[in-house]
């Protein structure tokens, strides 16, 4: 599940991300500080499939910007719970790194953290039916409009 949901950001072909999602998915971008307090508080918020492909369509036909290139490093992923009492969906967890490559060859760590995730199985393929992206740094690049 891991590698395939990646590929699309690694590949910039951002249009593909959201078909790893669930229709009625949940998706947000938020601080470790917030995220350990349950504040609700989110950098990026989505609550469906189309709110998803709205944040791509935005991202290629509003946003303009320095070419870049991002690297998503994630490390392997560790179910949480009890997988074998559920069949339909698993909790798991993830750390990620995301490095920025500008033009001029300047690469900067974009963002780390950790994937807080809840995959569904639908039609016979995993979906992300909520995907938390929690940032170590509230410090956040002010061109947030990739995904994580």
């Amino acid at each position: 599940m891991r590698p395939a949901a990646i590929e699309p950001l690694l590949t910039n072909e951002l249009e593909r991300w959201p078909d790893f999602f669930t229709e009625d998915c949940f998706y947000r971008i938020t601080s470790a500080e917030n995220y350990e307090a349950s504040l609700p508080l989110g950098l990026i918020y989505a609550t469906s499939r189309n709110m998803l492909k709205d944040r791509v369509s935005g991202l290629r036909e509003v946003n303009i910007y320095e070419p870049q290139r991002y690297r998503h490093l994630v490390s392997s992923i560790k179910i949480v719970g009890d997988a074998v009492e559920r069949s339909d969906h698993l909790d798991v967890v993830a750390n990620f790194i995301v490095v920025r490559t500008m033009q001029d060859g300047e690469m900067t760590i974009f963002g780390a953290g950790r994937y807080v995730d809840r995959v569904r199985r639908n039609a016979g393929n995993w979906r992300f039916e909520s995907k938390i992206v929690v940032l170590d740094s509230r410090q956040v690049d002010t061109l947030l409009a990739i995904p994580i």
